[in-house]
């Protein structure tokens, strides 16, 4: 028997997940570790029921024979005894609102169930936003809040103000459409949508799951801001930021010009004290890589001043003028070629000696004897004279 009943806690816990059922606790019992057992009915059935402390703790007081409650609770099959037993999560009395606490509560589960609870999924709101869409009443006084902290922190950004009925018949309907309608607004950077604080009747519009899905929907990041800082309401749980109040929700929305201007000067500050301690910085080095460099031209130009000397030396050693300077001459003929052999110089020849400081014109006369010849093989004498 007991695989039986253990199939069937393994069936109906996977099949059934957390749901809400009402009915009136019979046979209430508070045990010393703080367990609560009962017995939950209505005309048709009853169900035996089991919360633990951990649970209940979280309630204001235990409740009382005969009470008419709403719980959220989890089926299971009790094994041992093979009967159908719901463990409580949550409890609430169908008394003061009870009815929407549970709808409340269900909407929230199914958000959760879809990802739309997650932290994950939030985006970062825009630092500095050119336009700004809001879904209100024109007739409550979040507008005017909203305009009048907008015009004093950042009267640079453009407000689009989507007017609707935020209470009452028809009021979650108008608030969808009026989110749908900011979507189609072009360059749009953020989404405000709420409205000032009121009863819990009042505020009910935007505990909506159809307005919370409105506004996880949007394609730009959302701030909502219903009620006063203790309300917390379902939009404020899907949409990307959440602020107390309208005028908190217009401070997050946009940044202070005076805090921004402040931090322009001190940037430019900063980058000026930077800028001149990297001015000096290069200076220095420049004048480093001046000196260094002129240090380099003067020694390539004592270098080059060197080679030059040397090559004029050289030069100078070599030059004919020298060679005149030690007594030697230049023998060239009237046509201006150079006789360097005696086979050149015949009897009558007219030709030009250069001497060191000119010319001298002269003429052969005579042809000395060559070395070794004799007498006897010898020419005739020949005359022999020069001009200056």
């Amino acid at each position: 028997m007991l695989d039986v009943t253990t199939h069937a806690r393994r069936v109906i816990e996977a099949g059934l997940g957390l749901i809400w059922v009402r009915g009136e606790i019979t046979g209430f019992k508070a045990y010393r570790s703080g367990h609560w057992y009962f017995t939950l009915r209505d005309p048709q059935a009853q169900v035996r029921c089991v919360m633990w402390h951990t649970d209940n703790a979280r309630l204001p007081s235990a409740p009382v024979e005969g009470m008419q409650v709403f719980v959220a609770a989890r089926p299971t099959i009790w094994e041992e005894r093979g009967e159908l037993r719901l463990t409580v999560k949550q409890m609430v009395p169908t008394q003061d609102g009870g009815t929407w606490q549970v709808r409340l509560e269900q909407a929230r589960e199914a958000l959760r169930r879809d990802g739309l609870l997650d932290p994950a999924r939030k985006r970062r709101l825009p630092a500095f936003p050119g336009r700004i869409a809001m879904v209100t009443s024109l007739d409550g006084a979040a507008v005017r809040d909203v305009i009048s902290v907008l015009q004093r922190r950042w009267p640079l950004v453009t407000l689009f103000v989507l007017p609707t009925r935020v209470q009452g018949e028809g009021a979650e309907r108008e608030i969808c459409a009026a989110l749908r309608r900011a979507d189609r607004i072009p360059h749009l950077d953020l989404l405000i949508v709420g409205r000032g604080g009121g009863s819990r009747e009042d505020l009910w519009a935007f505990n909506s799951e159809a307005v919370a899905r409105a506004v996880a929907a949007s394609r730009v990041p959302t701030i909502s801001a219903v009620g006063h800082e203790t309300d917390v309401s379902l939009t404020d749980l899907v949409a990307d930021a959440r602020a107390p109040t309208p005028s908190a929700a217009a401070e997050a929305a946009v940044p202070d010009r005076e805090a921004v201007s402040g931090s322009l000067a001190a940037l430019a500050r900063h980058l000026a004290q930077g800028l001149t301690r990297r001015t000096a910085v290069v200076s220095q080095r420049v004048d480093r890589m001046g000196d260094r460099l002129q240090m380099n031209v003067m020694a390539v130009l004592e270098r080059s001043s060197a080679r030059i000397a040397q090559a004029a030396a050289g030069l100078d050693a070599l030059s004919p003028l020298r060679v005149l300077q030690r007594g030697y001459a230049v023998a060239r003929s009237d046509a201006g070629i150079v006789l360097k052999q005696r086979a050149q110089f015949t009897p009558g020849l007219g030709f030009r000696l250069t001497v060191t400081d000119g010319d001298v014109r002269a003429e052969v006369l005579d042809l000395p004897r060559p070395a070794g010849t004799s007498a006897l093989s010898s020419p005739s004498p020949a005359r022999e004279r020069g001009q200056g």
